[in-house]
């Protein structure tokens, strides 16, 4: 984590939610605000698609922007999380959701949030992601990166499943359940959180394995050091189909035999954040702690 004085903000690039029309006029009026104090700006297709003007794919916005404002829920971050790839360019998520661990600034903050960013009064956290990679025999057959987790799971219409587990090579457990969930810090709080697995702080370096509804009740959420590489191999589907599915997002179908290696990336996600704000008060206001 590092404060953020000496950030230069040349070009900035927007990212917008999927098919919201109604947002046009929020587009527009941050392109204005951002142009009036000489910031180049750069849309993506579903912002340039609201106001009509030239889009930049994410995937090539990351490469030339200094700054990458993400107008939606902590969806929309994910995907363009993952758009972004390996390059360490900090992301100011506005939150258009509902809950927001990672779009953290409301719309109504948002200029007062940009002031303070272009002044260098916003932290720049940096969070812990995973590579992923499913490996059919001798041939690796997909690899993903994840901000908030890996998920190997049945589909609605099968039985339990056998997920044999390693950490760097030494056996953990087979997991006999509906499915397991790979999670980092950051999505300790999403799919892992409701399957009962642990709290971690997000700017924390781990791995959490939380069981899908396990058979074996004594099979508990485990927190591994981040150096660890997590091997999870399909052994038995009893006659259903599993899929792996990366941010809720994107995925493969697995097969018997199919082994899902995840281990912690080289390139984490740079997230802006207020200097005001802190992990304990994000848990109070987002899961409402200490409420009756």
């Amino acid at each position: 984590m590092r404060s953020s004085p000496g950030m230069v903000v040349r070009t900035v690039g927007i990212c917008l939610k999927p098919e919201q029309p109604q947002l046009v006029d929020l587009v527009r009026g941050l392109e204005r605000w951002l142009t009036e104090r000489g910031i180049r700006v750069m849309l993506d297709p579903q912002a340039a698609g609201v106001t009509g003007a030239a889009e930049v794919p994410r995937s090539d916005l990351a490469a030339k922007v200094d700054l990458v404002i993400v107008l939606g829920g902590d969806g929309t971050l994910l995907a363009v999380a993952r758009a972004i790839g390996d390059r360490p360019v900090p992301v100011l998520g506005v939150n258009l959701g509902t809950l927001g661990f990672l779009a953290e600034i409301a719309s109504d903050e948002m200029y007062d949030a940009l002031e303070r960013v272009l002044a260098g009064g916003f932290r720049i956290e940096s969070r812990m992601r995973l590579d992923v990679s499913v490996q059919r025999g001798a041939r690796e057959c997909g690899r993903y990166r994840a901000l908030n987790d890996a998920v190997l799971a049945r589909n609605a219409v099968s039985r339990m499943i056998d997920l044999e587990t390693f950490a760097n090579g030494v056996e953990v457990t087979t997991y006999h359940a509906d499915g397991v969930i790979a999670a980092t810090p950051t999505g300790s709080t999403a799919y892992s959180l409701s399957a009962g697995g642990p709290l971690l702080l997000p700017e924390s370096e781990a791995i959490v394995l939380t069981p899908i509804s396990p058979h074996t009740l004594t099979q508990r959420p485990l927190v591994l050091p981040a150096t660890c590489a997590v091997e999870i191999c399909v052994r038995d589907t009893r006659g259903g189909e599993v899929r792996l599915t990366v941010d809720g997002q994107v995925g493969c179908e697995l097969g018997e035999g199919d082994c899902v290696r995840v281990h912690r990336s080289a390139h984490p996600i740079l997230l802006l954040v207020s200097p005001e704000r802190n992990s304990f008060e994000a848990m109070r206001t987002k899961l409402r702690w200490g409420a009756r």
